[in-house]
Parts: C-alpha cells; sequence; structure tokens
C-alpha cells in the first residue's frame, strides 16, 4: 500500500488541484481552513455543522495524499 501511494502522486496532484481546489473562487477548503483556524469552527454562534466537516474532508484528502506521496518521494530519494 505504501508503495501504492508513493508511486500515484501524479494522480494525487491531478486531484489536489480538481476536487481539492473546487470550486475554484476561492476554494473550499481555503475557506474551510481560515474558519478552523479562527476558532469558530468547534464552538459559538456558527459553529462547524456536519456538511462543513465533511467538506473538509472530501478537499483534504487529495491534499494529504499528495503531502503523504511527495515525502515518501523525498524520503526513497534521500536513502539512495
Amino acid at each position: 500500500m505504501i508503495k501504492a501511494i508513493q508511486e500515484n502522486w501524479k494522480l494525487f496532484l491531478m486531484a489536489s488541484l480538481t476536487l481539492g481546489l473546487a470550486p475554484f473562487n476561492p476554494p473550499h477548503i481555503v475557506g474551510k481552513l481560515k474558519w478552523i483556524a479562527g476558532g469558530n469552527a468547534f464552538s459559538g454562534e456558527h459553529a462547524m455543522q456536519f456538511m462543513d466537516w465533511f467538506d473538509v474532508i472530501l478537499h483534504g484528502t487529495p491534499w494529504v495524499f499528495l503531502i503523504i506521496s511527495l515525502v515518501l518521494n523525498l524520503k526513497s530519494k534521500l536513502i539512495k
């Protein structure tokens, strides 16, 4: 499984640039990350609902896989 994640970095890059940034002006993931970083995501009048968390997972997963894949590729290059 680690080998598959390492080899599919191009797929993860495409997914990050399409699904990860959709809709493009402004990207959902940017707005959600600002919301979480601002501290209003967990409590208060405008706390994030289930759909907001689903958006974070949906738009953030390609980025997580891309970062993991790039780290694994860098690690393998440095070891050689």
